[in-house]
């Protein structure tokens, strides 16, 4: 949003350590902590093989984003590639898409945190706990922009140490016995409880809709661009780490889990970590473990509540969005889409006191489908990017998508098929009824607002002016 006065833009209060540590900490939410219990129980062992492959498609996601973000960093990053590369209507429903797309995760973030409560707190409903934690979140953000960095570079330096130490903790039970009274547990329960696929093929596909879910907020990197000191070095930095991070972090820790804890008895009661660290004989560690992904769903919360006021913050600027939207606090804070987005998370509060049972997978489902459509937003607006460019510019580029084009159409086509195979199930078959149905609202919202006659005449002027 252009504005003269300084008290009506954000403030740029977000350092260069923060964003790091915000991108790192994105990929790592309630989908590791949380929902690697449910995709365990569909695959077994085999979910290794499932994060690894979806893995690389999101390094290629991340790596066509980066190619037009270093090209061109802007803050509006796929929702403004979007609009420059497959037309306006592309961008408005990817920025509303994206807004909605946080307030699922979100609600499925408040959700974790009920079941995580319920550790110390069995009797108490989750609705309770859904509650405070969004009255929490939505406080917090009202706190100046650098207090925000502050507090998210903590609680994702939490996740990521934890992680660590977990993964050498176990890695010294698996292969030395410590805290085993000195016997090596080795890696056999990766193949002693049914092989490492005891539910075949069809169980590692099955567990693709709650894998995919894990990586949203990867694409967070790119929302940056337009805040970040030099792009080229530290954009190119992040995103290349990113298929390693994944391999550390996911793989890696999953890795240790299921080598200590045989995969059939991992329950959805508590986190996997918790189990894994009572495995290892530290009863007293279970409780500060949950404090840890507590810390982490709250993170995600967070970052959520964050993302989607400044998508509201941005789409009031472009007369997308209602103008109070565009408005922020002396902090800098866009004070009214925070209470906005806050209001609907209302309806994750609710969704948990009527069915808490189903809510976790339902959420994840339908986030799932909006960060597929943002991710293949990203790519086909990179195609048509490379399209754009002369052969003496494509040789020009600082960052590009290796293997390209086959990387971008291989990508589209993963996902395509995830979306196939959400299908199949009961409880992720929702999200193929509320995520196009929420895509149809916006077209039809965009042609009765008149946007289309909008931007037309915008397109017209800026072709003359050229």
């Amino acid at each position: 949003m252009s504005n003269n006065n300084p008290s009506k833009e954000l403030h740029r209060g977000l350092e260069e350590r923060h964003i790091t540590l915000m991108s790192l900490g994105a990929a790592i939410g309630v989908g590791l902590f949380l929902g690697s219990a449910t995709s365990i129980k569909m695959a077994g062992p085999g979910i290794l093989f499932g994060y690894a492959i979806a893995g690389l498609i999101m390094f290629f996601i991340m790596r066509a984003l980066g190619e037009m973000a270093i090209q061109k960093p802007v803050a509006g990053s796929f929702s403004t590639y979007a609009r420059d590369y497959l037309g306006p209507i592309a961008g408005f429903i990817t920025g509303w898409n994206y807004w909605f797309l946080w307030v699922v995760t979100c609600m499925a973030e408040i959700t974790a945190i009920g079941i995580y409560m319920e550790y110390w707190f069995p009797g108490v409903p989750r609705w309770i706990w859904a509650l405070a934690a969004l009255v929490i979140m939505a406080t917090v953000n009202f706190l100046a922009v650098k207090a925000y960095g502050e507090l998210e570079f903590w609680f994702a330096l939490i996740k990521i140490v934890t992680i660590i130490a977990m993964i050498v903790l176990g890695a010294g039970m698996i292969f030395f016995g410590i805290g085993n009274g000195g016997i090596a547990t080795g890696i056999h329960n990766l193949w002693s409880h049914g092989g490492l696929f005891p539910h075949g093929i069809k169980g590692v596909l099955m567990s693709l809709q709650m894998v995919m879910f894990a990586y949203l907020g990867i694409e967070m990197i790119g929302v940056t661009a337009g805040e970040v000191k030099n792009p080229e070095k530290n954009l190119a930095k992040a995103i290349d780490t990113v298929f390693w991070r994944i391999l550390l972090f996911y793989v890696g820790a999953l890795f240790v889990i299921m080598s200590i804890y045989p995969w059939d008895e991992i329950g959805t009661k508590g986190s996997t970590f918790v189990l894994t660290f009572q495995k290892i004989g530290i009863p007293g560690a279970a409780g500060i473990i949950n404090f840890v992904v507590l810390t982490a769903a709250l993170s995600s919360c967070n970052s959520g509540i964050f993302s989607t006021a400044r998508m509201l913050f941005n789409l009031a600027g472009n007369g997308e969005a209602p103008k109070k939207f565009g408005k922020v606090t002396k902090n800098g804070v866009p004070g009214i889409a925070v209470i906005a987005s806050a209001i609907c998370l209302l309806v994750g509060v609710l969704l948990n006191y009527i069915v808490p049972a189903k809510v976790f997978m339902w959420l994840s489902s339908i986030s799932t489908f909006g960060a597929i459509w943002t991710w293949g937003i990203i790519l086909l607006s990179q195609i048509k990017h490379r399209k754009s460019l002369k052969p003496e510019e494509v040789k020009q580029l600082k960052y590009k998508l290796p293997l390209y084009p086959l990387s971008s159409y291989v990508s589209l086509a993963f996902l395509a098929f995830v979306i196939v195979v959400m299908a199949f199930s009961a409880d992720t078959r929702i999200a193929l009824y509320i995520g196009p149905l929420w895509i149809a609202f916006l077209v039809a919202f965009y042609y009765f607002k008149g946007f289309h006659k909008r931007d037309s005449v915008k397109n017209s002027s800026e072709k003359q002016a050229s």
